[in-house]
């Protein structure tokens, strides 16, 4: 139940957004005021009211969201932000939305593809990443140059490989839409739209993006048990690979987070949120977060992506080179290379990896297909709206 001093609040953050969004027109430096004309600017907040206050539900052993304040969840804002994400009129010639290289069915990857393709059919150089239980991510993008889902949201519309569009165009064709002025009014308290209200929409319907029902979950809430063959693989992930003291693990806990199975206590969101030279490559055609830090030691460290729905998500790594899980398997097994800047993780370099036998192969594949949540990828709430 929402006390008194919940609806001041949020009265109060309505209040503001109206107050920042009645200049919009004039004070967002990207957008020239196109289409503006047909609200009164004099009035652009009439009828719009406020906005339902949304309650993030928090997944069982899933540790609490960080908080944003500058855009807070609404039920009306995240129903606009999913229709955005399927709107193909945020790029130049009205052909692609978000949705076009991060489709439901996949994981919100780009339909298997290695590269993406824009609207002038010009490939891009790194794979779609999956948008899975982003609520909890930072430093995004391969090479973590945006901050926030709101920095994220806004580069691909005027990326000239991606929708290839400017945001007064975006914005102006939003604006004349007979539908969207009413929805922005709904959401943020405005008819007039800009391009920040577009991405924190966008970044509201992303972060209800939760997937926590795989086989994985179930077992945490004791649902389900896992099978031999998954609980050895289990043991596996959660195990350090060490020659020299008989320690015979897959290693893969240090940047995937490793789980208890006793307890289940651990890191569910199964990446670490860092970057890493994971042994790719001797040299590197693609820097990764070197390109955004400049700084030398960073020269071929990229994030680390979430373990979870990897059945949908193919090809992997951040330029599509494995197709399919195994080739995965294989390449942290005995396809490691040395480099200059490879993280001290990659302590078994020198074997060309963590030597993993046909039986260890299978065991930990069959672990790492507990991840599966196959509800996901068919939850009508994510689905297209239009």
């Amino acid at each position: 139940m929402l006390t008194k001093k919940t609806y001041i609040i949020a009265a109060g953050l309505c209040l503001i957004t109206i107050a920042l969004a009645t200049n919009a027109c004039k004070k967002d430096a990207d957008f020239v005021p196109t289409g503006c004309d047909d609200i009164d600017p004099n009035n652009p907040t009439e009828g719009c009211g406020t906005p339902t206050p949304y309650n993030l539900e928090v997944p069982f052993r899933f540790p609490q969201p960080p908080p944003t304040p500058n855009n807070p969840l609404t039920v009306e804002g995240i129903a606009l932000g999913r229709k955005l994400f399927y709107e193909t009129k945020l790029s130049a010639n009205n052909t692609q939305s978000c949705a076009s290289c991060h489709a439901q069915t996949f994981g919100f990857t780009d339909n298997g593809q290695k590269f993406s393709l824009g609207i002038d059919g010009i490939p891009g150089s790194r794979n779609a990443m999956a948008i899975i239980n982003l609520a909890w991510a930072k430093d995004l993008f391969w090479d973590g140059r945006a901050k926030t889902l709101e920095e994220q949201a806004y580069a691909p519309v005027t990326n000239p490989i991606e929708m290839h569009n400017t945001w007064p165009n975006a914005v102006a064709t939003l604006q004349a839409d007979p539908e969207y002025p009413d929805l922005f009014c709904k959401a943020f308290g405005t008819k007039t739209i800009d391009s920040v209200l577009v991405i924190k929409a966008i970044a509201q319907f992303e972060r209800t993006l939760i997937s926590h029902n795989s086989k994985f979950d179930r077992v945490l809430r004791g649902e389900d048990v896992f099978t031999p063959q998954e609980s050895a693989g289990l043991n596996l992930f959660n195990t350090d690979r060490d020659f020299n003291n008989n320690i015979m693990g897959a290693d893969c806990f240090h940047c995937h987070g490793g789980i208890d199975p006793m307890t289940g206590f651990g890191n569910v969101l199964f990446h670490d949120n860092q970057f890493h030279n994971n042994g790719l490559d001797n040299t590197f055609q693609d820097s990764g977060l070197y390109n955004y830090t400049k700084n030398p030691a960073d020269i071929g460290k990229f994030k680390t992506t979430t373990l979870r729905n990897l059945v949908f998500t193919a090809p992997y790594m951040h330029d599509g080179r494995f197709a399919t899980i195994d080739e995965v398997i294989d390449f942290y097994s005995s396809g490691l290379k040395n480099s200059p800047t490879i993280d001290p993780l990659m302590k078994n370099v020198a074997f060309g990896g963590v030597q993993l036998g046909p039986m260890e192969k299978a065991n930990l594949k069959a672990f790492l297909l507990t991840l599966t949540d196959s509800s996901f990828i068919q939850n009508p709430a994510f689905s297209d709206p239009n």
